[in-house]
């Protein structure tokens, strides 16, 4: 999945369809065009702790505008969680660590109805993933604050 696959386009294309059907095969179709990770990328570093099924998220960062940026792939073995995964990496890939902290895109999958219907397991583990996420660009926001304030001071 490239970062022109926009989390817009993807809500877009989600709400023309009426049937949740539709929608699941929608959301495996996302998830079958993300780039792949590595085998050796399967890492319990990488492994997002919550899922019932296997869930890995690998990040990069980049310097941009004295922002810390962080570009995120994954994977899944579950085709759906695949595709939710999809999903969170369209919405917060290559975005500043500040700009992923303070945002959550949990209230969009509830305004697009994608979380009242997923299974319970299957919501606390979109859950677990966006925590790991929003944990991961809060660390390296403070990181970077603390750097800015020395570099400022200094």
């Amino acid at each position: 999945m490239s970062n022109k696959d926009d989390y817009k386009e993807i809500s877009e294309n989600l709400s023309f369809l009426d049937d949740w059907e539709d929608r699941y095969k929608y959301l495996i179709e996302i998830g079958e065009k993300l780039t792949p990770i590595s085998e050796a990328e399967k890492t319990e570093k990488n492994k997002v702790n919550g899922c019932v099924s296997q869930v890995w998220l690998c990040s990069t960062t980049s310097e941009k505008d004295g922002e810390t940026h962080i570009h995120f792939r994954g994977d899944s073995d579950a085709l759906i969680v695949k595709g939710l995964v999809a999903v969170l990496i369209a919405y917060y890939s290559g975005k500043s660590a500040k700009w992923i902290a303070q945002n959550d895109v949990g209230k969009l999958f509830d305004e697009m109805g994608l979380r009242e219907h997923l299974t319970s397991q299957r919501s606390n583990g979109l859950n677990s993933m966006i925590k790991s996420i929003r944990a991961l660009a809060q660390s390296l926001a403070q990181t970077r604050a603390l750097k800015n304030n020395q570099k400022n001071s200094g």
